[in-house]
């Protein structure tokens, strides 16, 4: 099951992204467990960052994986704000950018990391893959 959870949702987010979401997860060969988004702003989650990843500084995603064998589970923490402030400054559209990081987070949980610049470029890979599938 996929939750969403938050003060402020953007209206575009509805059941095609919860489909979605877990169409991603079947791709990946895994099965759907439990997963909740929490959408916030930057302050929360940067204390979040802090707090469990000692990191000081604004992130637009972080997951907390879960996941048991082959059955995808974890909390997913979204700052709205960052996804805003991403696209401006990537001259992307708000929607595309957050999907981007809701398949982000479902690729995180599906073994996908992003620390080098190999796995990175797998991670943009992937995404892009499933935005057009989106789009589609």
């Amino acid at each position: 099951m996929i939750q969403f959870f938050y003060e402020n949702l953007p209206e575009s987010v509805s059941a095609d992204y919860k489909k979605w979401l877990e169409d991603i997860i079947l791709s990946e060969e895994k099965k759907l467990g439990e997963i909740n988004y929490i959408f916030c702003d930057d302050e929360y989650l940067l204390k979040i960052n802090q707090d469990y990843l000692q990191h000081d500084y604004y992130t637009d995603i972080i997951t907390f994986d879960y996941v048991k064998g082959k059955t995808i589970s974890g909390e997913i923490f979204v700052s709205l704000q960052r996804i805003s402030d991403n696209a401006s400054t990537l001259s992307k559209n708000y929607e595309e950018e957050l999907r981007r990081v809701l398949a982000h987070g479902i690729l995180h949980l599906s073994g996908y990391k992003d620390k080098s610049e190999e796995e990175e470029e797998e991670m943009r890979r992937k995404e892009d893959f499933y935005l057009n599938k989106f789009e589609n």
